[in-house]
């Protein structure tokens, strides 16, 4: 394809200038909206300390601190997935990982904000499926991951058994 289209070295790379800038901008409004909500996760927990004691075995409360926790640990699993390197190998495949990874924490975040007292027996299947789906594709992704890393690794020549001298 290089040598069909005239102007396709120079098209790559504005498109990769273009990447980059836009890589650039996403991880700082991330790296920004993770800021705010970790302000945010470190008040609400001090007003809950500071007002209702921290009850640990209230569920209202145990759902809001863990949400924002998963709120902030999303953000910062976006943040690492756009900042994959890009020459590295697998670029294609650590993102899918990542995207992955990210709708599965968007999923057992939900999960733990439900309220149990008003759940939707279709909502609460539908999620459960998109849980078992997600990580399938993840289990296959990284199952092609590590059957590309053993094809790397080669095996080994001879056992420590048969380099030593025997005796006769």
């Amino acid at each position: 394809m290089k040598n069909t289209f005239p102007g396709f070295i120079g098209l790559a790379r504005l498109f990769d200038l273009f990447e980059g800038g836009a890589m650039l901008i996403l991880s700082l409004c991330i790296t920004i909206v993770a800021c705010l909500g970790l302000l945010h996760v470190v008040v609400a927990v001090v007003k809950l300390v500071l007002h209702a004691g921290l009850q640990p075995t209230d569920p209202a409360i145990l759902q809001e601190v863990f949400g924002l926790f998963f709120t902030v640990l999303i953000a910062l699993e976006f943040r690492h997935s756009i900042l994959v390197l890009p020459s590295s190998e697998s670029q294609g495949m650590i993102r899918m990982r990542s995207v992955l990874l990210i709708g599965m924490m968007a999923a057992v975040r939900k999960f733990i904000v439900l309220d149990l007292n008003g759940v939707n027996v279709r909502e609460l299947l539908a999620l459960s499926a998109a849980v078992l789906s997600l990580s399938a594709a993840y289990w296959l992704v990284r199952g092609k991951a590590m059957a590309r890393v053993d094809a790397t690794i080669p095996p080994p020549s001879q056992t420590s058994q048969d380099t030593q001298p025997q005796k006769n």
